[in-house]
């Protein structure tokens, strides 16, 4: 029987550092969840639609434009895809520049979540520029670690937004040694700040959430996966690229135009967490050790901890740009010959906020048929929802309406989702029955 009937409705208007659109349905009946519904609206794109009957060789600067904050991710699953299917080695120059580049990513990418993002649910403040008034030393350091991620790109891709260094085979041109010299020093001079970040990151308050949860990544032989390997999981699956549709499902759910995915019909993670969790010994010794001294059990099960370890991957991804930097030497060229034939090829990589998984058909003259792309931010919806369902329930369901609002808001920014490819931010509607 029906006892009280309490029906709410927030609107949170969109904010600096937020970006997309998104809803969470919450309906509470005798201080239990009834229902959990997040509701994205994402205006369609067509990104895939509108890549059919263009050369593959115009990939690289298509994809680009998908996101502003991972280019380099796009360009670089779609290069593998291709690649793959003309069984192209491009050489170690080539790949070791593209980790390179891709680190720029990385850094810049979780320096901005972690110092203008996520810092701010945390300490109380509304946005990173109130909370610059009070820890101005705080946000100057992302600001300089965003821009050196932001140099690491420019240094291959000419710019940091959309770059246009990147082709198939390689680069349009090599950075003279003067170029990568100069970066390497600024490289060395910012360690202190990303081993500091990792210290500080570790030591933020965060709830205990502790949760059993399926894992995601890339397992690149030798290394810390960014760019190559089988997928694997934490339940001991292990497959190839282009096994990709036979284990992850996508489906519309109602009211949300984002697709959900789900791991051999479960939700799943992927991004920094679940790559730090399976691939800490791949982890050069000096950043392993900074991940022990944070004194947190990795694996970890609890969802907060990305910034951790999106503060871990900042200081590997300096740590091993510095590797690269030290035995640079300009090639003879930058570029190898790709010449795909008729057929499909599979690519992906870890872009900064997981799993990036491409899929393109090519005819015999290398035009594009189809295109499939499932970005990291579709694969954690399902896996958001149960995180939301579990820290809620801990969080306590009879607190005020306003408290649920923010906590939820902070949950599902702990995934740094990216609805251009998700959400930033959220309306709130609860139902007290």
């Amino acid at each position: 029987m029906v006892t009280n009937t309490r029906t709410v409705a927030v609107h949170v208007p969109v904010l600096a550092r937020v970006e997309g659109e998104g809803a969470l349905h919450l309906r509470i009946r005798d201080s239990q969840i009834e229902e959990l519904r997040l509701e994205i609206y994402e205006p369609p794109r067509l990104f895939e639609k509108f890549l059919e009957g263009r050369s593959y060789e115009e990939l690289p600067e298509l994809v680009a434009r998908i996101c502003g904050i991972c280019p380099v991710a796009y360009q670089m699953s779609a290069i593998n895809a291709v690649e793959s299917l003309a069984e192209t080695d491009p050489g170690p120059w080539v790949k070791a520049m593209r980790r390179l580049m891709y680190y720029g990513e990385w850094i810049q990418s979780h320096a901005l979540h972690i110092h203008l993002l996520a810092a701010p649910d945390f300490f109380g403040y509304d946005s990173a520029i109130a909370m610059a008034k009070d820890h101005p030393r705080l946000v100057r350091r992302g600001m300089r670690l965003q821009d050196l991620g932001n140099a690491l790109i420019r240094l291959l891709g000419a710019r940091s937004i959309h770059p246009v260094g990147v082709k198939m085979g390689g680069f349009h041109r090599a950075p003279a040694l003067k170029e990568a010299t100069a970066l390497k020093v600024q490289l060395e001079d910012a360690l202190q700040d990303a081993e500091d970040l990792v210290a500080w990151a570790a030591g933020v308050g965060v709830p205990a959430r502790d949760q059993d949860v399926t894992l995601l990544a890339l397992d690149e032989p030798g290394n810390y996966p960014i760019l190559d390997g089988n997928i694997a999981s934490n339940r001991g699956q292990s497959f190839a690229v282009s096994e990709f549709e036979e284990h992850i499902f996508e489906h519309q759910v109602a009211g949300s135009t984002a697709l959900f995915s789900l791991f051999d019909h479960q939700p799943y993670l992927v991004g920094p967490l679940a790559r730090l969790n399976l691939n800490l010994d791949f982890l050069p010794e000096s950043v392993r050790k900074l991940a022990v001294k944070t004194g947190i059990h990795w694996p970890s099960g609890n969802m907060f901890h990305s910034m951790t370890a999106r503060a871990i991957e900042i200081c590997y991804g300096i740590t091993d740009a510095i590797r690269i930097l030290e035995d640079y030497g300009e090639p003879g060229h930058a570029s190898v010959p790709v010449r795909p034939p008729e057929g499909v090829g599979y690519g992906a990589t870890e872009a900064p906020r997981g799993l990036l998984w491409h899929k393109y058909e090519l005819d015999g003259k290398g035009l594009i048929r189809s295109a499939r792309i499932v970005p990291p931010t579709s694969q954690n919806q399902a896996r958001i929802e149960q995180d939301l369902q579990h820290s809620l329930t801990a969080f306590g369901l009879d607190r005020p309406d306003k408290e649920l609002q923010l906590h939820c808001e902070q949950v599902i920014r702990n995934f740094d989702p990216c609805i251009s490819c998700a959400t930033h931010f959220l309306r709130l509607s609860t139902e007290r029955l």
